[in-house]
């Protein structure tokens, strides 16, 4: 078996100390420029791999973070990992992502997996079922280890830690607007149940936005969908939902949906029946995915921007796991844009 190339063995071919090989693989400004790219130049051309192991048993460290997730087909969360793995892998650390599917055992069984000395912080959204039980324990239980926790997109906010979140108000305020903008008057909102914190403030948003326009609320326009129909396995009664609201509300003429699914599936259904869009109808979504780009016609979307939420939730862990502050926890907020296409006017 070839033998592994070691830091000892690049110090000793290229006549420098083991110090001076550490800083350079680490970019460290002690030393030249130009040292650093000879040292890792050489490495690269020896195929010097780090001993994270090594290391790890050195430092403490595993140099490794944990990330949870409730779902890992949704474009969103798979656009968040992508941000998430390229700055971890910029600053040396490796990620171990567990799914939660929607459930609070599943998360309480990654967490506790992840916890055993395998990461040295954790970035999470919280499942669609933790948030509805309101039984954060294992949370508590892992900050009180001092491993430190960065929550995404779904955050609790009487936890304290860091959040890495967008301004769904915000977000939801511009689209309802810009559909009325355009001539709506009665706008429909597909949404979820209220225990899930991103769909409340969409929601809240919604109403913050007719409230601007002098637009009267309308309860009856205020559809909440049953969580389980977001699965594939589902769609048959999601459409059957969002039939029912057009047969039941008529002569809706803007739509508003929390995320791209149920707004996709809503402008199928519209078309089926021989509404217009956008002339008789406007429709936007939440996440700008690959559902919206490839909707017949392509779906107006406010898009979250996953992967610069994953790079953010990153840095501040990262910061946190080298500093190890337990201080002055921060709540970063991404801002949203407002991709407009032909589903609107």
């Amino acid at each position: 078996m070839k033998k592994r190339i070691t830091i000892k063995d690049l110090a000793r071919e290229l006549d420098v100390s083991v110090s001076t090989v550490s800083k350079a693989l680490r970019d460290s400004s002690d030393i030249s420029k130009e040292t650093i790219n000879k040292i890792k130049a050489f490495a690269k051309q020896v195929n010097y791999k780090p001993n994270y192991i090594a290391q790890s048993l050195k430092n403490q460290k595993t140099k490794t973070i944990g990330v949870i997730v409730p779902d890992i087909v949704h474009h969103f969360f798979t656009k968040v990992i992508k941000g998430i793995e390229n700055h971890a892998n910029r600053k040396g650390y490796n990620i171990l992502i567990g799914l939660s599917n929607e459930s609070l055992s599943n998360e309480i069984v990654n967490m506790e997996m992840f916890t055993n000395g395998s990461i040295d912080g954790l970035i999470i959204s919280i499942s669609r079922e933790t948030m509805q039980k309101q039984n954060y324990n294992h949370i508590y239980e892992t900050l009180n280890q001092g491993i430190p926790i960065v929550m995404f997109d779904r955050i609790i906010d009487k936890i304290s830690c860091d959040k890495v979140t967008i301004d769904d108000k915000k977000g939801t305020q511009n689209a309802v607007n810009k559909l009325i903008q355009n001539g709506a008057k009665k706008i429909a909102i597909i949404t979820t149940k209220d225990y899930m914190s991103v769909g409340k403030l969409r929601t809240e948003g919604y109403k913050i936005a007719l409230k601007q326009n002098n637009i009267e609320l309308d309860k009856n326009l205020i559809i909440e969908v049953d969580d389980n129909l977001l699965y594939e396995d589902h769609l048959e009664s999601l459409e059957f939902q969002i039939r029912k609201m057009f047969n039941n509300i008529p002569r809706i003429d803007g739509i508003f949906a929390v995320n791209e699914l149920f707004a996709s599936v809503a402008m199928k259904i519209a078309k089926n029946i021989g509404i217009d869009i956008p002339h008789d109808l406007q429709i936007i979504g939440f996440t700008d995915g690959i559902l919206s780009r490839h909707a017949s016609p392509p779906l107006s979307t406010v898009n979250q921007h996953g992967e610069s939420m994953g790079e953010k939730a990153t840095t501040i862990l990262i910061d946190r796991i080298e500093n190890k502050s337990t201080e002055n926890f921060q709540t970063h907020i991404i801002q949203t844009d407002l991709i407009l296409r032909d589903s609107t006017k």
